[in-house]
């Protein structure tokens, strides 16, 4: 009935990172160096990469979005941040590789404590940042070492059946989705150029040149990028780095209304050209590889570093985009509210296991007929293995799902008017006390965010606490962020404001970010709660002396009465929850299917306080 088309739960084949960390000591010793340093990068800093990027994994079994590897001629080690651990134990081979985590000592800090003077530390300059790479270099002049510029990446010459590069068209974002011209957009960014006193700047997230140039791609999962590079000078027509195969003959005509299009082949000869000018070039700080600096300033150019201020114009959603994200949230809590009443139905008789929902899930939402892609891999997470903040279902891992359960899904969708990304937990038959009082606390923490005022340059760390609050009244915490910003179709995870411990960016009417504080019990259960808010202005307050901001929910989706404990609840929290399951009934009721909408209204009636 149900089938995945968007992912897969293969188990990832085991690799032989045994006899591939020998062929690269070769390869460096070859090349008289004593190790290399290793990032899941690709030379655009995504945080998905196409298969051909993927040379962490290969090397080290390693499949998660965020690790490290530093190979030395006596050593090898695999850093990865606390939502790994686990995978992490389960893919590398522990008698090849020691896992740090990044917790206890980040990559340069290990190198500080540990590289040998005389070492000569290989790097991919595509592959890391130039503040990154510098960060590295001095600490290995510290050391008494020297850290090597090296191409081609020692990999590439080792990795045989490497998949090819990602070959997918470009296309056209429409103007009904995007809500603004490229010429506009492009106008906009000259406008900030000249506060940064640059003469260029160099767009080297392939996220920010989609959103200037109005197009999309194929070249990564999940994502719908283009894997391209640009210069926008600050009085001349920008120019546009694509693959000519990639472009149709109505997409390049386009296109070159705005830009020059050039192959990717002239994108290291135009960097040149810049620093033979002597231009200022600014280069995005987060994403812009050293290599692309390098080549600037052995020409004569000067770096001008910083954020890329597309980034920034990126977040601030336009009245068509945030119209659009309305409609997709609509589109998508119809298609989620299905699949829970489905799941309410199904799981009790212990029939069905987490591959059996994820593929329910991605079914209904293929159904909307508007479904691009799922905005990432499905977490589906029963019992125990909801505990893992990002779980991935394989056909090993797959547990059935039984009485007693709490069950965590984490999903999301990929549609043109709209990026979507929503969990959910829900009871499987009676939920413990413990389940309650802990679902309880996250949700208040939820509520807090949602219904929180706060002045306009207000930054997400300061933000970030509200959500945690019920959790340390009695010693609990989560170890993610709260928020992550949202593009417009195109990434689920969307810089630069996050509300989190180390999120500095003010928060801007018109961003989207996501609202998911958790509770994790190891090897019992997992808790969270998210939905996406957009920052909107607030009603003015009496006597309030500053403009206020707060957030507007728009998931539409019920939230599980069952795990509610309502006398923990405050008056102006089971109001909350009273109007956001109001809402949800009205504009999800028209949407769904006949066999669901008695369990809408059952789902979204008022609490119960018996």
């Amino acid at each position: 009935m149900f089938e995945a088309r968007f992912q897969s739960f293969d188990n990832p084949k085991p690799a032989a990172t045994g006899p591939r960390v020998e062929s690269l000591r070769s390869e460096l010793k070859s090349r008289d160096l004593s190790g290399f340093i290793l990032p899941r990068a690709d030379r655009y800093q995504n945080e998905y990469v196409p298969p051909s990027e993927e040379r962490l994994a290969w090397l080290t079994g390693f499949t998660g979005s965020a690790g490290c590897a530093i190979v030395l001629e006596d050593k090898a080690l695999l850093f990865t941040d606390g939502r790994y651990t686990l995978q992490a134990r389960d893919q590398v081979d522990g008698a090849v590789f020691e896992i740090v985590p990044m917790a206890e000592a980040s990559p340069a800090e290990w190198l500080e404590r540990h590289l040998p003077a005389g070492a000569r530390l290989g790097y991919d300059p595509w592959l890391h940042t130039a503040d990154g790479a510098e960060r590295i270099g001095r600490i290995c002049g510290n050391v008494g070492a020297a850290l090597v510029p090296t191409e081609p990446n020692p990999i590439d010459a080792l990795w045989t059946g490497r998949p090819a590069p990602p070959s997918g068209p470009i296309v056209l974002h429409d103007l009904r989705y995007a809500g603004e011209y490229p010429a506009s957009k492009i106008a906009r960014i000259r406008a900030e150029m000249e506060s940064l006193r640059a003469d260029a700047l160099v767009i080297s997230d392939p996220h920010n040149v989609a959103w200037t140039f109005n197009i999309r791609g194929s070249d990564v999962e999940h994502t719908p990028l283009p894997l391209a590079f640009a210069i926008l000078p600050k009085n001349e027509r920008p120019t546009l780095f694509a693959e000519a195969d990639k472009l149709s003959n109505m997409v390049r005509d386009r296109l070159a209304e705005v830009a020059e299009i050039l192959p990717p082949e002239e994108f290291n000869r135009q960097l040149a050209a810049l620093g033979v000018s002597k231009a200022a070039v600014r280069l995005d700080q987060a994403t812009c590889a050293d290599a692309i600096a390098k080549l600037i300033a052995a020409e004569g150019g000067r770096i001008v570093r910083g954020a890329d201020p597309i980034t920034m114009l990126k977040a601030v959603k336009n009245p068509v985009e945030i119209e659009g994200a309305n409609v997709a949230q609509r589109r998508d809590g119809a298609a989620l509210t299905r699949f829970l009443a489905w799941f309410d139905r199904e799981a009790p008789t212990g029939r069905i296991t987490e591959i059996d929902a994820v593929e329910a899930l991605e079914t209904f939402r293929r159904e909307t007929g508007a479904l691009k892609d799922i905005s990432f891999p499905t977490i589906a997470g029963s019992g125990p293995n909801g505990a893992i903040v990002h779980y991935r279902v394989t056909r090993a891992s797959n547990r059935r799902i039984r009485s007693g359960d709490l069950f965590l899904i984490d999903s999301g969708g990929q549609y043109e008017d709209g990026t979507t990304d929503v969990t959910r937990t829900v009871a499987v038959g009676e939920p413990t006390e413990q389940m309650r009082d802990r679902f309880t606390r996250v949700l208040k923490g939820h509520i807090a965010i949602a219904q929180a005022l706060f002045p306009d340059g207000t930054t997400g760390a300061q933000i970030d606490p509200f959500a945690r609050r019920f959790l340390w009244q009695v010693g609990l915490d989560y170890d993610h962020g709260t928020g992550h910003g949202v593009g417009s179709y195109l990434s689920v995870h969307e810089g630069p404001a996050r509300i989190s411990k180390l999120g500095n960016v003010p928060l801007k009417r018109g961003m989207i970010l996501s609202n998911e504080p958790g509770y994790y019990q190891t090897d019992g259960y997992g808790i969270r709660m998210e939905n996406l808010v957009l920052v909107t202005e607030a009603p003015d307050v009496p006597d309030g002396e500053r403009p206020l901001n707060t957030f507007e929910t728009l998931t539409l989706a019920p939230i599980d009465r069952r795990l509610i404990d309502v006398g923990m609840l405050t008056e102006s929290e089971v109001s909350w929850i009273e109007i956001y399951h109001a809402k949800v009934a009205a504009a999800l009721m028209p949407l769904v299917d006949d066999e669901t909408k008695p369990w809408l209204a059952a789902a979204t009636e008022p609490l119960s306080f018996g």
